[in-house]
């Protein structure tokens, strides 16, 4: 870890320190206590699943492979981790604690599970402890209350420079899989194909990645999270819709790119034109902007793009008034990002819980707060040829609504999204994913 981003840790556990002290207060609670969790074992069967960290934990530490370990923190003492170290000849045991984490830690280590109750605080009632219930250890069951969890949840929205750096990092390994994807398309490579070489270019197996990869070829971009994997290429290819994203000591970056198989036909042009629609969404990533009205905004973006390629014969008002440009983008502008690809607390009114309400007609937009300085969110606009809603639109009498004609030419190519990872500031917005692929 450079000085610097040592500097930004040191930092970014301050702020840690300052909110756990706040939840605690609200709550009645004495310790924050995180366990890191614990394998789930499939039923019937001795295979386990992949583990995922809690992102509480992670939070704190940049250990995305430590299970059965824990986080203290009491107020006004230095943050514990007890970490396990077990005698184990049959995995890949955790290396002993390293890094500059470390020095702001008390760290112990621990050879069962079971050790943890000897350094965890003595009265688990009097504790917040968060994480799932199959952590428990003795006492200490996993009891989440709600005004602590809404608290931390709610101010994790904001990052600290230090989770940007992170995120950042994140954004270079994504881009470079992406490029890699491309190339792959480009060369003939199936779906699996593609995949494959996402994953080598990431350095990242498909567990280890923050979400199962979409990769789709032709007409499979027109299902919103296809993630089936032809082994053969279909014939011809017409088109490429990559959603995948990357992660770096437990933070996520969710890049999607979609690609015509021929550069100069019109498919490419509907890209292009969605892609200088997408970089307006992303620069209204602004402090004090309802992202509500960000996603209203983009339906009518939209529409202005199907009225221009001819796909919709009413205006673009209309087209957004009757619910046709739902048809045609029917899921939401995008989602908080960070510690979680879906980060939490998007639809939280305060940080003392309540909900913000989704527009009326918009069910699938998964935050609806008002964004501030060090929020980060995705903006992915999509435009898509899916047969079951453009069905629903004749049902509903609106038909006449849409040229047909142009939809079935359009039909074979599956759909598009574009979507970028942008940070609030107090100026400018920071686009992760774009400064990426400037690199």
């Amino acid at each position: 870890m450079s000085a610097n981003l040592a500097s930004l840790y040191a930092d970014h556990l301050d702020t840690l320190k300052r909110r756990a002290d706040e939840a605690l207060q609200r709550g009645g609670f004495d310790a924050l206590v995180v366990p890191s969790g614990r394998l789930h074992y499939q039923v019937f069967d001795d295979r386990d699943y992949p583990y995922a960290v809690n992102p509480q934990f992670k939070a704190w530490v940049p250990l995305v492979k430590l299970p059965d370990s824990w986080l203290v923190y009491v107020p006004g003492q230095r943050p514990k981790v007890i970490y396990l170290q077990p005698f184990d000849y049959w995995h890949v045991v955790p290396s002993a604690p390293s890094g500059d984490w470390v020095q702001h830690m008390d760290v112990v280590v621990i050879r069962t599970p079971e050790e943890a109750l000897q350094h965890l605080p003595k009265d688990p009632a009097r504790c917040a402890i968060l994480g799932e219930a199959q952590s428990t250890v003795g006492a200490f069951a996993p009891n989440n209350p709600p005004a602590v969890v809404a608290y931390l949840e709610y101010h994790r929205a904001f990052k600290t420079p230090y989770e940007v750096e992170m995120m950042r990092a994140a954004s270079r390994i994504g881009v470079r899989a992406h490029r890699a994807a491309e190339r792959a398309f480009r060369a003939g490579a199936s779906e699996f194909g593609i995949h494959l070489a996402y994953c080598q270019a990431a350095q990242q197996d498909a567990i280890d990645l923050p979400y199962n990869n979409i990769v789709a070829l032709n007409e499979h971009g027109a299902v919103l999270h296809y993630t089936d994997r032809d082994r053969l290429p279909p014939k011809p290819v017409r088109s490429f819709l990559i959603d995948a994203g990357a992660g770096h000591v437990g933070y996520a970056c969710d890049i999607t790119r979609t690609y015509s198989h021929d550069t100069g036909d019109e498919f490419q042009a509907l890209i292009d034109a969605m892609d200088v629609a997408q970089l307006r969404m992303c620069d209204q990533v602004r402090n004090g902007f309802d992202y509500r009205q960000l996603h209203l905004d983009a339906h009518l973006s939209i529409a202005r793009i199907l009225k221009d390629f001819g796909l919709i014969t009413v205006t673009p008002e209309v087209a957004v008034e009757t619910g046709v440009s739902s048809a045609f983008f029917p899921h939401g502008i995008g989602h908080g990002i960070g510690l979680q690809v879906h980060d939490v607390a998007g639809f939280a009114e305060s940080d003392r819980g309540g909900t913000l309400p989704k527009p009326e007609g918009h069910p699938y937009l998964r935050l609806t707060r008002t964004l501030a300085p060090g929020m980060a969110v995705t903006i992915e606009p999509g435009l898509y040829f899916i047969d079951m809603l453009l069905e629903q639109l004749k049902d509903r009498g609106l038909g006449p609504s849409v040229d047909w004609g142009r939809v079935d030419a359009f039909r074979p190519f599956g759909g598009i999204r574009i979507e970028d990872d942008v940070v609030c500031t107090d100026a400018a917005p920071l686009n992760l994913t774009r400064e990426a692929f400037a690199a």
